[in-house]
């Protein structure tokens, strides 16, 4: 019966997302405003919010090559990267123009930014317990975005956020870049088209994140909002691992504290789910039976998950475990064979001391697998040669990009679920289609976080 829960929930989206059913290859119907507005020879405006390490090394750097969209307004929290995030742009434009530029303009309101007509869309590169509020703020602002993922703090954040896209009729890209990438495209092709057989179990590894962290009480930056940073969370003493590096933009500490996320569950999860998701074809659907448990630090500021060992059940039968004993990255099983798909640049150690050894990033049982042509009546996925460029793509033609929002949150959604399930350290069974647990209301109870004011989703203020 997965499928069929998978198709009603797909429908619903297609429908409610657009007005219209749009299923994919189809164009949508869409105001003739926005068609002009949208036109081919217009750029797409752009404006970052959060100019921090993702948006640097990932976000800005796709945009900013893409002839067809200019980043014209960057936003943070943080006034020192306020204008690290306008030199950061001016000087892009700069050395692509071969002289001085100095268009870009720095606000420290998302709101303000927000009610910038002249800006078209954005990318999103906040903290994850940012992520919902902000992106269900910019599309009820009749903004486009591009959404880092994980796609929410909470279960009930997703279904706010997927629920108010679809309202809005809004184009949103939930950063799940892999399925851009070959290889990912490419094995998920291939599980789909059956060349290992009906898929019966499915492994997923993921990295791990260190315990530790100084919980020394320090002076707030100058020129930094740190109550709006914290959000919706609960108010915190200032540290600097808790939040971000001053100087640089190293991995910041927040990526280690549950208050802003649930960890490497999330934070590499949101993107192996998708992907195991998008071979199982359970993209608009979940597990029906999770459970696991998982090492918690004891000391330390940083508390979230360590080792750990997660199960779950699909409606199908499938089975799915999750672990940072796993080699980084996704592995079908099936009747015929195995799959495994990861980064090019992943590497695991070696079973005895020694250097790392790299990781293939496509395998199979049996090579031929791998080699396989794809007929011409057989299941053929969308591609795309860049996750941003489709993400403007979707926003001039009005079809849904390659990592819809109801798509990002059912990942998001089935990452929490497994974080669940090692806080609980009990068998859960879960509805996807109510999105509840059956029986279970101290679960249920886990669903959603309070929000502290004003900084929730109908208050939500970056003073």
């Amino acid at each position: 019966m997965a499928w069929r829960v998978a198709e009603i929930s797909r429908r619903r989206f297609l429908k409610t997302a657009t007005g219209t059913v749009a299923a994919a290859g189809f164009p949508v119907i869409v105001p003739s405003y926005v068609l002009g507005q949208m036109a081919p020879s217009k750029q797409i405006t752009v404006g970052a919010i959060g100019v921090g390490r993702i948006s640097r090394g990932h976000d800005l750097p796709a945009i900013l090559k893409n002839n067809g969209a200019r980043v014209v307004a960057v936003c943070d929290l943080d006034a020192k990267r306020v204008e690290l995030g306008k030199k950061f742009v001016n000087d892009f434009y700069t050395g692509k123009n071969g002289k001085p530029y100095d268009g870009v303009r720095g606000y420290k309101s998302y709101h303000e930014l927000l009610a910038n007509k002249d800006i078209d869309a954005v990318v999103i590169s906040t903290p994850d317990h940012q992520h919902a509020i902000l992106a269900a703020a910019a599309v009820r602002a009749g903004k486009d975005v591009y959404l880092q993922k994980p796609a929410s703090l909470t279960i009930a954040e997703g279904r706010y956020l997927s629920d108010a896209v679809q309202a809005s009729g809004r184009i949103l890209q939930v950063g799940s870049q892999q399925r851009s990438w070959k290889q990912f495209h490419r094995a998920c092709e291939l599980v789909r088209n059956g060349r290992i057989g009906d898929v019966t179990h499915v492994e997923i590894g993921l990295p791990g994140d260190p315990a530790g962290g100084d919980a020394k009480v320090m002076p707030v930056p100058e020129g930094f909002d740190y109550d709006a940073w914290l959000g919706s969370t609960p108010e915190a003493p200032y540290t600097v691992d808790r939040v971000m590096p001053q100087s640089g933009f190293d991995r910041p500490g927040w990526l280690r504290m549950e208050q802003f996320g649930a960890g490497m569950i999330t934070g590499w999860g949101a993107h192996h789910v998708d992907t195991a998701h998008w071979g199982m074809n359970t993209e608009y659907t979940g597990p029906v039976e999770i459970w696991g448990e998982a090492e918690f630090p004891t000391q330390g500021l940083w508390n979230v998950h360590g080792k750990f060992l997660t199960h779950a059940i699909y409606a199908n039968g499938v089975t799915m475990d999750i672990s940072g004993d796993f080699p980084n990255g996704i592995k079908w099983v099936g009747t015929k064979g195995w799959l495994f798909v990861t980064r090019d640049e992943m590497t695991t150690p070696t079973a005895g001391a020694g250097p790392a050894v790299k990781i293939e990033p496509l395998m199979a049982s049996d090579p031929k697998i791998l080699t396989s042509v794809i007929g011409p009546d057989e299941i053929h996925l969308e591609t795309s040669p860049e996750h941003h460029g489709n993400w403007l793509e979707s926003i001039r033609t009005r079809r849904q990009p390659l990592a819809p929002v109801e798509i990002g949150h059912r990942a998001c959604s089935t990452c929490l679920l497994h974080h669940i399930a090692m806080k609980t350290k009990r068998r859960l069974h879960w509805d996807p289609e109510r999105e509840r647990f059956k029986g279970d209301e101290s679960a249920n109870a886990m669903l959603s976080r309070p929000q502290r004011s004003p900084y929730t989703f109908e208050k939500s203020s970056w003073a």
